[in-house]
């Protein structure tokens, strides 16, 4: 009956498909062989289960989402209708009633609220969408693998433009984006809220081994203490980004690892309030 309200083919479902800690109803494939995650809620839609909509869409990279819901409000709706534009999945709410005949059992009946649209324009938009965000992901996955940048191993790959990690101390952490044709790597200094005072002792502290720090990255370093900002912040840029070739990849993953590998030593001794 699903197949029929949104005109698809789904097959191989299994219920309840583990992912991670969480439990997903219903797990199917399409005709292409793509992932279909289907979340059921017969109650009025809420934050909670969106969240899990999404959350299990991206454990699974799956390329499509069912949300069937008795009650679809309206912000969830226009939620929807957003990711269906602003991402490479489709997503798909529908509302669920029982419905009766006479005598006769009660029976489902499935109603397409908002799916994805079907305007060839937007779809190929979302396929340029989706065919970077694997090739950023791909990217990422291979700078967690990169033997130069062992301190990222724990690192869970994603899709967007930038990935996070702690450098080993609280606080300062090391973030990294990347873009078609530029990478950059950046230690973040903010211990938290009121903390501009130690913020700007721990980066003094570092640009005092300003010139060994520059030696081993041995490319420009902006060393930024940010005086009208709460945080501090130490940065490098890098030549070439996703759309490089990827016989390139470890080369610009290797000059981003640098800066990490250049700070370790010094980050080892910092003199910390707490």
């Amino acid at each position: 009956m699903l197949n029929i309200a949104l005109d698809l083919n789904l097959v191989n479902v299994e219920r309840e498909q583990a992912a991670g800690s969480f439990s997903i109803d219903l797990v199917a494939e399409d005709e292409g062989g793509g992932t279909v995650i289907i979340e059921n809620q017969l109650e009025k839609s809420n934050h909670d289960h969106l969240g899990k909509v999404i959350t299990y869409l991206t454990a699974l990279s799956a390329r499509a989402a069912v949300w069937i819901v008795s009650e679809p409000r309206p912000e969830h709706v226009a939620a929807i209708a957003w990711l269906n534009e602003s991402t490479g999945a489709d997503f798909y709410l529908v509302k669920v009633e029982t419905v009766r005949i006479g005598d006769s059992p009660a029976a489902p009946l499935l109603t397409l609220i908002v799916g994805p649209s079907e305007d060839d324009s937007v779809r190929s938009e979302k396929e340029v969408i989706a065919g970077l965000s694997h090739i950023r992901k791909t990217f990422w996955r291979r700078l967690v693998e990169n033997s130069r940048a062992k301190l990222h191993a724990h690192i869970a790959p994603g899709t967007v433009g930038w990935i996070g990690t702690s450098s080993g101390v609280r606080g300062l952490n090391l973030n990294y984006s990347v873009t078609q044709d530029q990478s950059t790597a950046e230690l973040y200094i903010d211990r938290g809220r009121d903390s501009k005072e130690e913020n700007e002792r721990i980066f003094d502290q570092l640009f005092a081994h300003r010139t060994e720090i520059d030696q081993a990255i041995g490319r420009p370093v902006s060393w930024e203490r940010l005086d009208e900002k709460q945080a501090c912040r130490i940065k490098i840029s890098v030549q070439g980004g996703y759309k490089s070739p990827e016989t390139e990849w470890g080369r610009i993953q290797d000059d981003m690892a640098a800066l990490s590998r250049a700070l370790g030593p010094y980050l080892s001794g910092l003199q910390l309030a707490n």
